[in-house]
């Protein structure tokens, strides 16, 4: 029951199974998911860390299960790097769209540290290195704002 409760949460219910592109569904999850959030600080900070809590065993279970380090499946990850690349980013759908790209692109070329940090063990890798990714992208949505802004 746990084992199946820890793959549904890693794949985000299926979502990490698309045949193709599975990290940018799951990156479209986290979109929905910022969608349906209530715009409160303290609520988008504290999914922040509960997705991080649970994502992270989550991805435990899901190494396991698929026998390898972050497979592709468990895209937990992505939705939680959503949050934190629009969090506190006063933006609109164009905006959200804006840091879906900016965070995907992150994501893939994982900059320093984000590489290192997928080196982690286990599930915490492999939100770890999102969560890095999602940083870089939120500063530089956050000066693309700054820059259209003003």
């Amino acid at each position: 029951m746990s084992k199946r409760i820890g793959l549904a949460v890693a794949t985000v219910f299926g979502v990490g199974y698309a045949p193709v592109a599975p990290g940018t569904f799951g990156s479209a999850a986290g979109l929905l998911v910022w969608w349906l959030l209530p715009s409160s600080t303290a609520v988008q900070a504290a999914a922040i860390v509960a997705i991080f809590a649970i994502g992270s065993w989550g991805g435990n279970v899901a190494e396991r299960h698929f026998g390898r380090t972050d497979p592709g499946q468990v895209v937990v990850d992505e939705v939680m790097g959503m949050l934190i690349t629009l969090f506190l980013n006063p933006v609109g759908w164009m905006g959200a769209v804006a840091g879906f790209l900016l965070f995907r692109i992150f994501d893939v070329i994982k900059p320093y540290p984000a590489n290192r940090l997928e080196q982690l063990h286990g599930g915490i890798g492999v939100m770890a290195d999102d969560a890095m990714a999602a940083v870089y992208a939120n500063l530089v949505l956050r000066a693309a704002l700054h820059w259209v802004i003003w």
